[in-house]
């Protein structure tokens, strides 16, 4: 008798993934917070969009979960020109849904004991630090007791001038 496994690795730039098409959906956007008249408004980003120092964004992160699930650990990559205005880790308690919030230098992960089945949004703010072209990265998911539940979200490239 005899077992084998294959792994495939290969890299490529954040910014060119695509979203994985697994029943486990994640999708990212960033929106740009703008003051007006009547209180703050948020504007969607495009790929590649423009943004000028100071500028305050709004990380959305929407995953939609397609079974219960235990144990599970998303984390959110961060471009390097991007600095979190929230840098405390802490339990958190939304919809329902509770998880450990924890922010680190490249990314900001998030920890959950258990994830009932259903679709759960996840928001921070973030103000835009230095000048350059920055990729933003991905958001990654997966179940820490049976890895081979994973997902990821598409890449984002972003402008600050």
């Amino acid at each position: 008798m005899s077992w084998g496994a294959v792994y495939w690795q290969y890299f490529e730039q954040l910014d060119k993934i695509t979203r994985a098409e697994t029943p486990l959906t994640i999708t990212k956007q960033l929106f740009k917070e703008t003051a007006t008249k009547s209180g703050l408004q948020l504007q969607p980003l495009s790929n590649g969009a423009k943004l000028k120092v100071g500028d305050m964004l709004k990380v959305r992160i929407e995953i939609r979960v397609d079974r219960d699930m235990e144990y599970v650990h998303l984390k959110d990559m961060r471009a390097a020109g991007f600095e979190p205005t929230n840098v405390l880790s802490r339990y958190r308690w939304q919809d329902g849904l509770g998880y450990y919030e924890s922010t680190k230098d490249a990314a900001t992960n998030f920890f959950m004991h258990w994830l009932p089945k259903g679709t759960y949004v996840f928001e921070y703010p973030l103000r835009v630090s230095h000048k350059g072209n920055f990729s933003n990265g991905i958001t990654t998911m997966q179940s820490m007791y049976a890895p081979e539940f994973t997902s990821h979200s598409e890449g984002i490239r972003v402008k600050v001038e």
